[in-house]
């Protein structure tokens, strides 16, 4: 059996970054200053479709302090990029599809000419019928926005008969669940700066969560081998997915290869609105069947997925969403499809929670309809249903033992606010509600996906170890995972360590910097790092100083000798790189299922959470008074960061599911800047929000601490419904939650 241990989260080491950070003093890529740089500027669409018969550059070409105006006839390579399928241009020449595609970029001595030349250039556009239903798109009489059609991927599971298995229900369920498009919201938008180099390379400057697939797609584009690239990445400000693909990259590489000067580009939040990819918006219809009992039968789930213009990774966000359909429950009788849908909307894909924030939502609505139809409890009702430690995961893949959602589910149970008495506000016209839910989440990129990882330790010659990893510094708070995992793998002191991340020159190939891999890569590496390493710095401080290797161990500074219950450091880090430099490399792939089922996770965490909301029947607003979280993600590795990737992931779900829409009319941003986009504020977040870290593995597991980086972001929302009904009666199908829907149900409850 799996052992349940609990712990709160303890006191850990300030970050690497955290001062600099804090105090001002860390510079982002895009505060980059060089000598003799140019500005460059994008110009997109006039409209989401439209033929284009012809693209004038001359007059922006002569507008004084102009150096370059480049289009589609610049590209010397691929005119095309694209995480999973190049399709997006990175210039239109015939025809746009969003308002976001590129058709110029111009570079010039400022930002003010460089914008004005956008101006001169002249496009001539012919409108075409604009498509914003992916319903409507998926027509066969519908205009085929891309060669192969409207469909971008379908996906499906199927297990058992749900056909037959309906009629044999106690009480069915049938509801649609609408959820929106979000925005990244990053504090840094997309930019960076591009330098040729006198040796002919190019350095690239630029926010990424992946730099070597950068440099794999822009050798592409340029038509230059990716040993011609460097792209440096870290540090940057936030990303969530939203800088894994291609942004300003070509455009910055291009006008810097050709006016042969470092060029700026830094996208306004205008800009970033405009062109910048969003959360998948999807339509979720889902039919429910249970026994009386409160027994699970049958589950037939449709999802339609707006990906907008292009590809990215929609095809990734809607496996993950078909393989999450019914989370962490056993459900004999199962049918799910899902289709990913080309529109002229902007173009979603990569967003914290990849897809598992929209179909976990419907999932849970399911559960506590059904439960409220049959009067159990919401808590007993997933228990019966839970899957056992050893099960299938849950498309019927071999997964890594886990009892982590049962241990959510029990730790939730005995929240403080699941045990209160119903309250009552004090003002009659507001009521108090509490819900809660649980999810799974799957961690790397699944089956059938490139999903490799490595890392180096090397002593350098001045006597620091370096810890190299090919990830990126997004916020997460990675810098003091590598700081805390290393020295308790090598038994080293901070001081002894130099991180080195985010720079294709300096680092091996690590994988992205996504789908909550980071941490678990991290400890995986050094797993298989430690080892040879320790062994090597051992044995040359025994040759060096002469003392048996076995009472030889590796300490702050450098090598010690145990003897007799006392510690001497008989070798320093820096004597040992005066002999020779000692490195050790390691590559492996991230662990996946041995189920050929494509986008299939073998490594999951699990959280539950229980919320208290006040609602207002005056203005309509919903408050989150109070969050607890029980998140089973393997042992804690820096508790700051834990609870900061947690509590931060709580934050972006509420604006989820009370405030930001990034909604779109015939192809159009409605919002086009943080002026009218709502983003929780301070005085949206709850006083009090508790985490309960479960730290605790499957007995005999192997795979270590679990990423948190998305787990905290999935199951809010829908405990933030379930706490609506609780204090109004009304079950809220459309995020994120309107005001005007709340309001209709005043008269039946106050």
């Amino acid at each position: 059996m799996g052992k349940y241990t609990s712990s709160h989260l303890k006191a850990s080491r300030i970050r690497p970054d955290g001062v600099e950070k804090v105090t001002g003093k860390l510079s982002y890529l895009t505060d980059l200053q060089i000598p003799g740089m140019l500005y460059g500027k994008v110009l997109r669409s006039q409209y989401p479709h439209a033929k284009i018969p012809n693209i004038s550059t001359e007059k922006a070409e002569q507008l004084p302090g102009v150096k370059a105006v480049i289009t589609s006839k610049d590209v010397p390579g691929l005119n095309g990029f694209g995480l999973i399928f190049p399709d997006q241009p990175v210039f239109c020449d015939s025809v746009v599809r969003y308002v976001g595609d590129a058709v110029a970029a111009v570079a010039a001595e400022t930002p003010e000419i460089a914008e004005k030349a956008l101006t001169l250039i002249e496009v001539d556009y012919e409108p075409l019928p604009v498509i914003e239903d992916p319903e409507e798109a998926l027509d066969p009489a519908s205009i085929p926005l891309h060669p192969n059609g409207n469909v971008l991927h379908q996906a499906s599971y199927v297990n058992g008969n749900v056909q037959e298995t309906f009629p044999n229900c106690d009480v069915v369920v049938e509801e649609t669940y609408l959820l929106p498009r979000q925005m990244h919201a990053y504090m840094e938008t997309e930019g960076g700066v591009f330098i040729p180099e006198a040796d002919g390379r190019l350095s690239v400057y630029a926010g990424t969560q992946h730099g070597y697939k950068d440099r794999f797609q822009l050798s592409r584009i340029l038509d230059i081998p990716e040993t011609q690239i460097r792209i440096v990445s870290s540090p940057m400000g936030g990303s969530f997915g939203g800088k894994d693909e291609l942004n300003i990259q070509p455009y910055g590489a291009l006008l810097a290869l050709k006016t042969g000067c470092p060029v700026k580009i830094h996208q306004s939040r205008r800009e970033s609105v405009r062109a910048g990819i969003k959360k998948h918006p999807m339509k979720i219809t889902v039919k429910t069947g249970a026994k009386k009992t409160g027994k699970l039968l049958a589950h037939q789930v449709r999802i339609i997925a707006d990906t907008g213009a292009y590809a990215t990774l929609g095809p990734a966000v809607l496996d993950f969403a078909v393989e999450h359909a019914v989370g962490p429950y056993v459900i004999p009788n199962v049918e799910t499809e899902g289709f990913c849908i080309f529109t002229n909307n902007g173009v979603a894909g990569e967003f914290r929670g990849f897809g598992g924030n929209q179909i976990t939502f419907a999932l849970e609505g399911q559960i506590d309809r059904l439960a409220d139809r049959l009067g159990i409890c919401p808590l007993e009702m997933r228990k019966m249903n839970l899957r056992k430690s050893t099960d299938c995961g849950p498309v019927g893949q071999k997964i890594a033992p886990t009892n982590g959602d049962a241990l959510v589910l029990n730790e939730i149970s005995n929240s403080r606010l699941l045990k209160r008495e119903k309250e009552n506000s004090k003002d009659s016209w507001k009521k108090i509600g509490i819900g809660f839910a649980m999810t799974m989440h799957g961690g790397g990129l699944g089956f059938g996906r490139l999903d490799p990882a490595g890392g180096k330790l090397l002593l350098n010659s001045d006597g620091k170890i370096q810890v190299m990893f090919g990830f990126e510094e997004v916020g997460q708070g990675l810098l003091a995972v590598i700081e805390a995992l290393t020295m308790k793998a090598i038994g080293c002191s901070p001081s002894d360590l130099e991180i080195v991340i985010g720079d294709t020159d300096k680092v091996p190939r690590s994988g992205s910097s996504t789908a909550s891999r980071g941490t678990s890569m991290v400890w995986h590496s050094l797993e298989r790092l430690k080892g040879p390493f320790i062994e090597k710095l051992v044995n040359k401080a025994s040759a060096i100083s002469g003392c048996p290797k076995e009472q030889l161990a590796l300490g702050a500074k450098g090598v010690w000798l145990r003897e007799n219950d006392e510690e001497t450091l008989v070798v320093t880090y820096k004597q040992l790189a005066d002999e020779n430099t000692v490195s050790v490399e390691t590559q492996f792939d991230f662990p996946t299922t041995p189920n050929a089922i494509p986008g299939g996770h073998f490594l999951y965490s699990f959280a539950a959470v229980a919320v208290k909301v006040e609602v207002d029947f005056v203005t309509g607003h919903v408050k989150v008074l109070d969050i607890d979280q029980a998140v089973a993600a393997g042992p804690v590795v820096n508790s700051m960061g834990y609870l900061g990737q947690i509590e931060g992931g709580t934050i972006m779900a509420l604006g989820y599911t009370l405030l930001e829409e990034a909604q779109m009319i015939e192809g159009r941003y409605v919002t086009e800047n943080f002026d009218s986009y709502l983003i929780p504020g301070i005085q949206d977040i709850p006083t009090n929000m508790h985490v309960r870290a479960i730290e605790e593995l499957w007995e005999g597991d192997s795979y270590g601490p679990r990423g948190v980086g998305e787990i905290g972001t999935v199951a809010l929302a829908p405990a933030i419904a379930s706490a609506i009904y609780d204090a109004t009666g009304h079950w809220v199908t459309k995020l994120p939650v309107a005001r005007e829907e709340i309001l209709q149900t005043r008269e039946r409850v106050v």
